[in-house]
């Protein structure tokens, strides 16, 4: 422990009363009565040696070193009173700093890449420690400084189990495939050990190994149907074939899943409450969530297919929270400067059609009556000065369909249409520039405007995509809107699902939490303690 108490100096605990420029003998201990341990002391221990049920390090807390600490304690005839306040003190800065990771996080998600500020309760130091000190449920009191969603209990739920899975890595050490794909009826001599992998992860079920013949080589009907199920849960392609892309899913060490639902509670703690219904996009899922009240349990939301930006760094969707304040039916395109510079110059300068065949005009000025240049060479040459800008007209053929949402932000991200709609029969939907594509445009300009005056049926939506005018709608209730990035969910139906990391979000978090020393440093200790 070497003094975690000492890297504080004169930094002041509770109970502490200052002496001039130091500290006086007048100090009373908060986690020992009568120079015994107490009760709490006790259960802060036992918190902290279960950190990874959190998703947490104990080590990170000290807490083998903090049990040893205290045991040498109790086995010494006489107590120095400079050795209790040590332990006393030490004891408080872990409890603070467990549970100040625990309601923010241990990584400031800025580090990460990612435009979050969780607007969470601020803890006071002297207030939490005489609280934490005197509880009579400690475990209650640190869940209760934990995000108090639905899908954050269901993660860690899930890690208590994928742990104990963990415990036997021989589970998914599957014989290497012989042939590119194997179908029903084909013979794999690792049958049996897909078998058992597929009913522990609770993709089939258990049944009597004679009854249902699974010591056979052969796959039946029985394994593509588990098989599909798990490539379900690890958006794959469900065929229920064994082949490159699934086997590899099925392989990866379980201990790496374990740490994919760590990093992904560790964002979790990074969110906000939610005060409003929000609407709000997992990008490795390329999936979107519209929460009809701010419970997340799935009956109070509606979901659909989104497709996201590319995983090139410039075209990747940004991690952020905005708030969603209009809706543009029959947009116009205002193509992205980058997009104008790196792909459409070229074509540009060298097919004169080429404007008119895209429905692409050059302008000059802003907004949507800006005025229509001609294509000339001189314009064109503006245009790559960005003296002009491009836009593409209204229509079925614009890039962002007939409708668009715009969550004012700086990475000019909007939620929108589009007409490449055989896109969405990917698996794997990484398309865009960045913006977010919708799958069902209609079912959400319905759930959004669902507060504002007037007809907004699914009908009336409609009429407004196709009509022959641009039109604003500003929603009468500005609706949150989170692009996050998770790369692991647990559902209510106790099914776990894992995605790629498409980004490598995972991988620079992970880093940056392997880069941070011990968090009992003097810096993560705030002033007053």
């Amino acid at each position: 422990m070497q003094g975690l108490a000492v890297r504080i100096g004169s930094l002041l605990f509770l109970g502490w009363v200052t002496v001039g420029a130091g500290l006086s003998t007048a100090y009373q201990p908060i986690w020992f009565k009568d120079g015994h341990i107490t009760g709490q002391a006790q259960n802060l221990l036992i918190e902290l040696r279960a950190a990874a049920d959190y998703g947490l390090r104990s080590e990170d807390y000290g807490a083998d070193a903090l049990a040893l600490q205290v045991e040498q304690l109790r086995r010494t005839p006489t107590v120095t009173v400079a050795a209790l306040q040590d332990a006393d003190r030490a004891l408080s800065i872990s409890a603070w700093q467990f549970a100040h990771d625990l309601h923010f996080g241990r990584i400031d998600p800025t580090e990460a890449g990612f435009a979050l500020r969780a607007a969470r309760t601020p803890l006071v130091p002297s207030a939490l420690l005489t609280r934490l000190s005197s509880s009579s449920d400690l475990a209650k009191d640190f869940a209760a400084l934990e995000p108090q969603f639905l899908h954050y209990r269901l993660l860690k739920t899930a890690l208590h189990r994928y742990r104990e899975l963990a415990q036997q890595p021989e589970l998914n050490q599957l014989p290497p495939l012989l042939r590119r794909a194997l179908r029903e009826g084909d013979e794999y001599r690792g049958s049996a050990d897909l078998r058992r992998l597929l009913v522990a992860l609770g993709d089939l079920p258990h049944r009597d190994p004679v009854a249902s013949k699974s010591e056979s080589a052969v796959i039946d009907a029985d394994l593509v149907k588990g098989l599909t199920q798990f490539q379900t849960r690890h958006g794959l392609r469900a065929d229920g074939v064994l082949a490159r892309k699934t086997y590899q899913a099925l392989t990866v060490p379980i201990s790496a899943r374990v740490h994919q639902l760590e990093l992904t509670l560790e964002r979790w703690r990074w969110l906000p409450p939610f005060v409003t219904p929000p609407i709000i996009v997992n990008i490795p899922q390329f999936r979107l969530f519209a929460f009809r009240t701010t419970e997340d349990s799935a009956a109070d939301i509606a979901q659909m297919p989104v497709i996201v930006g590319q995983a090139y760094r410039q075209k990747r969707t940004p991690v952020f929270v905005s708030e969603l304040r209009y809706l543009v039916f029959r947009p116009y395109w205002d193509v992205p400067t980058s997009i104008v510079r790196n792909e459409l110059l070229a074509p540009l300068r060298a097919d004169a059609t080429y404007l008119e065949r895209n429905d692409l005009e050059i302008v000059e000025g802003g907004g949507d009556d800006a005025t229509v240049v001609a294509a000339t060479s001189a314009n064109i040459e503006a245009l790559a000065a960005g003296r002009l800008r491009l836009r593409q007209r209204p229509g079925a053929n614009n890039s962002l369909g007939l409708i668009k949402f715009v969550m004012p932000n700086d990475h000019g991200v909007y939620l929108h249409a589009t007409p490449a709609r055989a896109l969405f029969d990917r698996v794997r939907r990484d398309f865009s520039h960045g913006c977010i594509r919708l799958s069902d445009p209609v079912a959400l300009a319905v759930h959004v405007l669902r507060a504002n005056p007037g007809d907004w049926s699914a009908p009336a939506v409609v009429a407004a995509m196709n009509g022959t005018a641009t039109k604003r709608v500003v929603l009468k209730v500005p609706l949150p809107v989170m692009v996050l990035y998770g790369t692991s969910l647990a559902t209510e139906a106790g099914q776990v699902l894992f995605f790629d990391d498409i980004y490598g979000h995972d991988r620079r978090l992970d880093a940056l939490l392997r880069a941070k020393l011990t968090r009992h440093t003097e810096q993560s200790i705030p002033a007053g303690l």
